[in-house]
This record gives structure tokens, sequence and C-alpha cells, in this order.
């Protein structure tokens, strides 16, 4: 019994394996890791102010909601305020008055622009060093463009450009 469960485990073993198939995706990582690096002043600098955000957000839900359960102290608000804006959105702590859920779905909106910002600011980097490989030569017999900066044929009809 514990012998073909041996086997067993062993051919479960090769599935792992599987994934030096992605060895060939390994340029598209380097690429996208690239990018994030070039991209890391950007971010750093919307990240500051997020966390701007959350302490000034924290602080307000503090004087607005100073009574109600979870908002007793500023950490406590700010806790608060991390949460709302990740969009984790646990549901131990809510405001109560009219003015602090109206300051939650001001974070709760702020929270999107937590995802889609870094996002675009690392896509326009990533569009910017693709475009970059470009070059804008045009070959003199096809009269097309679009060829490697470092190309000495055309790629479309073999020409020197």
């Amino acid at each position: 019994g514990a012998q073909r469960l041996a086997v067993i485990r062993a051919l479960r073993l090769l599935r792992a394996f599987r994934i030096f198939k992605l060895a060939h995706m390994l340029s598209e990582a380097t690429a996208l890791r690239a990018a994030i690096w070039a991209a890391r002043a950007k971010v750093a600098v919307f990240l500051s102010v997020v966390l701007i955000a959350v302490v000034i957000v924290g602080s307000a839900m503090h004087l607005i909601e100073g009574s109600t359960p979870g908002f007793k102290s500023i950490p406590e608000s700010m806790y608060w305020a991390i949460v709302t804006m990740t969009t984790v959105g646990y549901g131990d702590v809510s405001p109560a008055t009219a003015l602090g859920k109206a300051l939650a779905a001001g974070m709760m909106v702020l929270g999107y622009c937590l995802i889609i910002v870094p996002t675009g600011i690392v896509s326009a980097e990533l569009a910017q060093a693709g475009a970059a490989r470009l070059s804008t030569q045009v070959c003199p017999e096809c009269m097309r463009e679009g060829h490697d900066a470092d190309a000495v044929h055309c790629k479309f009809c073999g020409a020197r450009l």
C-alpha cells in the first residue's frame, strides 16, 4: 500500500516541472521588472500622497466620528482609512454620521485610484520601452518603417537600410 502511494507521489512531483515551460516568458518578466524600476520614483510619490491622505482622512474621521466605536483614536481611524482605501472593507468599522459616510465614499473612490494610477504609470513605461526598441528609419525600397533600432537590413524586403 505505502509503496503504491510513493509511486503516485513521485508522479505528482513531475507536475512541478511544468514550471520550466515558462522559461520562454523570462524576457517579458525582465521587461516588466525594468518598467517597474523605471517608474519607481513616480510610484513612490503617488504612494506618499496616499499615505498623507490616510493620515488626513483618518484624523478627520476621528474628529467626525469620535463617539462611534472604531474611531475612538486616530490610529483606529487610520486603520479604517487603509481598509477602506484598499477596497478590503472588513465591515468591522463603519461611519454613522452623514458626513462620515460622505468621507467614506470619497475614500472608496480614492481606493480605486490606488489600483489604477500605478498600473497606468507602469504601463506607460512598458509602452515607452517598447517604442524605444523600434527605429523610425524608412526602408528606401519598400518605404516601410518599424525596424529594430540596430537593424542593418529591412525586415520586410531585405534591402539595406
